[in-house]
């Protein structure tokens, strides 16, 4: 007997060692092939960015997996206790394996041989986290080894509440949901700390197969799975019996997010994604969970995205009828027409606008049908405008009867009319009223930015950003025209004239050599004889401008346009100085901000601050400290003083005076239809040559705003098309709304002016009982009285009878 039990022990520990070697060798088999899980140490989950308004509002977001990142620290304890109820009670216990739950699940996986069961597992949290960061989902004995192996350093490596971390952010959870935190905005549309016991227990129930347990597709599977995580976490301690009872009797509701209000800032939302991506490149973006807070005003940039639809609308209308998108046949119209609407391909930039085919045209009105198969009527009111456009004239003969716009067949854009009537003075079985559309050929761009820090605060690239993705603000290189006048004449300013000096309006030649002859032409092809700078500038004169930038020299302007930032290397040709250059919108507003804020230079900007996915900031675009900002509370203590550390660009006295110049645009000039809103506001108009470009730019003492319009492919926008009827609408539109609140503030006068009320046509100081006077501004060490001078013509008399001698200057005024 003993010799019997002893050859048993014999042979039983022989097979212990023979067992335990072949395990060794598997496992150091394994062992040589698994990944570094040492990477865990650095990794963090791709999370999407996303980019808000500067009041919080949701703009864009970006992302390879719908991710947001929450770390654990601030992850609520009723979704950890659901989830550990769920998946791995022990979590906190084991080593990274459990071993009474792996012996278990192989008790289960016997009895089920044979059967079409898929084998049940018994991974732990760590071992679900080796199988997600490091391997594939190959159901196999040798993955589970694997798995065991990497559990067991994972969990020697790192915290269990790092593995937690990862486990909870990195789990796919169905609806486009990657972890907990996407999934409960996607579900029930709240954040992490607003769910409800129930509701965290039924993400809890999906990590093993959400597409089992849809909500919407599989209600009843996804309740009952709901309710056993319920049961676990009573098993747990985690809530009591009562609450069990009363939880399992509340109904599974789910409830996507609702559509957030949109703001139409596609061009803006495509800047900062290519600031972003240069700052921190296509992964950074795309996986790194940003927090991007903008600049972004978006009751501003719903007002610009209008008014510059409007205005591009406006011209159009103006220019006539190009015809129907598509004409349906007639064996179309004789079966399902609005099967064949609906199956035509949309224009680019249609939306909101419906496609309607004629089905009838009579004398007044014409009835369309609509792709769902709806009618309407679009009555002669609406049609008067489709005068047919013809080359190269303004329009066509005018519209008569409906027949003259559109055939039966013609498929139109149309757009439905308000009906203010009520209810019952509608007539029983009357047809909804439309308007006829067209999109527009022309395009442009708006800008809106605070002229004191460069923050822009709208931004609109074009008439329809689905139509094409090119920004106009940014990327379209135009000439600016008169709009750029301003900067010749703030150096004149700094260069001994004020702005009562008289300039000749005269004809002007220049003898270019071999190029030949350049004689400028005012826009009236009138001269005007001496007149005030101011005049000249609210008059757009450009014989004035020219003689000016040849007077202080053309290296001077070119300093100037170079210091505003407009034109990096222009040219030295005296066309130049009458906006030739070519420059953006986004550029050209800037300048115009750095003129109202006193000559200050400040840098555009779109975004304010970025946070990395912990909170951190990375990136701010105002980089000064304040010590004082930072603060738990008010105790009465004194604001915070900032120290502006922006560069000064021009004096302020200079800059000032070309605001109260160019103020003088919209009271008397070339931008009058802009003074109807009654607030203090400047500008300057811009055409180019042939009407190819037309321009805007102006300004409130706290708001700068610039408006460009013309063809991307240049060609003239019409006779009599200039700032003045395309601009100037769109700014003032756009102004009217944007203040409608705001105080009237008047533009500040800085320190080192005087103003003085003089003749607006002479520039004279004024005598009692002149009646067209203005306040003039002047440097306050300068005599406001004229001397009779002229530049580029004869004295003229002064006070006395005197002539003064006539201003002459050395050089050749810097042409070459």
């Amino acid at each position: 007997m003993l010799r019997f039990i002893g050859i048993s022990l014999s042979l039983l520990m022989l097979a212990g060692i023979i067992g335990g070697a072949v395990a060794a060798f598997v496992l150091w088999s394994y062992a040589r092939e698994l990944p570094d899980y040492r990477q865990l140490a650095v990794y963090e989950p791709p999370v999407m960015s996303r980019v808000h308004a500067a009041d919080g509002t949701l703009i864009a977001e970006y992302a390879r997996e719908r991710r947001l990142f929450v770390p654990i620290e601030t992850m609520p304890k009723v979704v950890i206790d659901a989830f550990l109820s769920a998946e791995d009670k022990t979590f906190y216990q084991h080593p990274g394996v459990d071993l009474p739950g792996i012996l278990g699940a192989v008790l289960i996986n016997v009895k089920n041989l044979g059967s079409d069961r898929r084998p049940v597992g018994a991974s732990t949290i760590t071992q679900q986290v080796a199988k997600n960061f490091l391997l594939t989902n190959e159901v196999s004995l040798a993955r589970k080894v694997k798995e065991a192996i990497l559990a067991f350093r994972i969990e020697n490596a790192f915290s269990k509440d790092r593995i937690l971390e990862l486990y909870l952010n990195e789990i796919y959870l169905g609806f486009g949901s990657y972890g907990v935190a996407a999934a409960s905005l996607n579900y029930f549309d709240k954040s992490l700390d607003e769910l409800t016991v129930p509701e965290a227990a039924y993400l809890a129930a999906l990590p093993k197969a959400p597409s089992n347990y849809h909500p919407i597709r599989r209600p009843e599977a996804a309740r009952q799975r709901r309710d056993w995580v319920l049961g676990q976490m009573a098993d747990n301690g985690v809530i009591d019996d009562s609450a069990l009872k009363a939880y399992r009797e509340l109904p599974l509701e789910v409830r996507p997010p609702e559509p957030a209000e949109s703001v139409n800032a596609a061009n803006f939302a495509e800047e900062v994604r290519r600031e972003m991506v240069d700052r921190y490149g296509d992964k950074g973006l795309y996986e790194g969970g940003l927090s991007i807070r903008s600049t972004l005003d978006g009751r501003l940039q719903q007002i610009a995205h209008e008014e510059l639809r409007k205005g591009l609308r406006d011209y159009d209308r103006r220019h006539g009828w190009r015809g129907p998108i598509a004409t349906l046949t007639e064996a179309e119209l004789a079966g399902n027409w609005a099967e064949a609407v609906a199956a035509l391909p949309k224009p680019d930039g249609l939306a909101p606008w419906d496609m309607a085919v004629a089905l009838k045209v009579g004398e007044r009105d014409v009835e369309i049908g609509l792709a769902d198969g709806r009618r309407g009527l679009i009555l002669f009111d609406e049609l008067r405008w489709a005068r047919p456009w013809m080359e190269g004239q303004l329009l066509g003969p005018s519209v008569r009867r409906a027949g003259d716009v559109v055939d039966v067949g013609d498929v139109v854009a149309v757009e439905p009319v308000v009906d203010l009537r009520a209810e019952e003075d509608r007539p029983a079985g009357e047809l909804p009223r439309f308007s006829l559309r067209q999109i527009p050929e022309i395009n442009g761009a708006i800008v809106a930015m605070d002229p004191h820090t460069g923050r822009v605060l709208a931004m609109v690239g074009g008439y329809s950003y689905d139509a094409s993705q090119f920004n106009r603000a940014t990327q379209a290189q135009r000439q600016p025209g008169s709009s750029f006048k301003p900067f010749v004449y703030a150096a004149a300013l700094d260069h001994g004239f004020s702005p009562n000096s008289l300039v000749l309006d005269a004809p002007f030649v220049l003898d270019q050599g071999a190029i030949g002859i350049w004689k400028p032409e005012n826009y009236t092809s009138k001269f005007y004889g001496p007149s005030t700078l101011r005049l000249g500038i609210e008059k757009s004169r450009n014989l004035m401008t020219v003689r000016l930038a040849q007077e202080v020299g053309m290296p001077v302007v070119i300093d100037y346009a170079r210091r505003f930032g407009i034109v990096d290397d222009m040219p030295p040709y005296l066309p130049m100085a009458l906006g030739a250059g070519e420059t953006t919108l986004l550029r050209l507003t800037t300048a115009y901000a750095m003129l109202v804020n006193g000559g200050k230079r400040i840098v555009p900007s779109l975004v304010d601050r970025v946070q990395d996915r912990r909170g951190n900031t990375i990136y701010r675009h105002d980089q000064r400290d304040c010590p004082g900002c930072v603060t738990n509370r008010w105790r009465g203590q004194f604001q915070p003083i900032l120290p502006d550390t922006r560069e000064q660009v021009i004096s302020p006295q200079t800059a000032y005076q070309v605001v109260n110049m160019l103020q003088g645009v919209v009271q008397r000039g070339t931008g009058i239809r802009i003074r109807v809103i009654g607030k203090p506001l400047a500008g300057k108009t811009g055409t180019t040559n042939e009407s190819r470009d037309a321009w805007f730019m102006g300004f409130a003492p706290d708001l700068a705003v610039g408006v460009y319009t013309g063809f991307d492919e240049p060609k003239s926008l019409g006779k009599k098309e200039t700032g003045s009827s395309l601009g100037v609408p769109i700014f003032r539109d756009f102004m009217a709304r944007a203040l409608e609140q705001a105080p009237s503030t008047p533009f500040r006068v800085p320190p080192g002016i005087k103003l003085v009320r003089v003749d607006a046509r002479t520039g004279m100081p004024a005598e009692p009982g002149d009646a067209r006077t203005i306040m003039e501004a002047f440097r306050a060490d300068a005599d406001p009285m004229q001397d009779g001078s002229v530049l580029g013509g004869a004295p003229i008399p002064v006070a006395g009878g005197q002539l003064a001698p006539e201003r002459t200057r050395a050089g050749t005024g810097g042409l070459y």
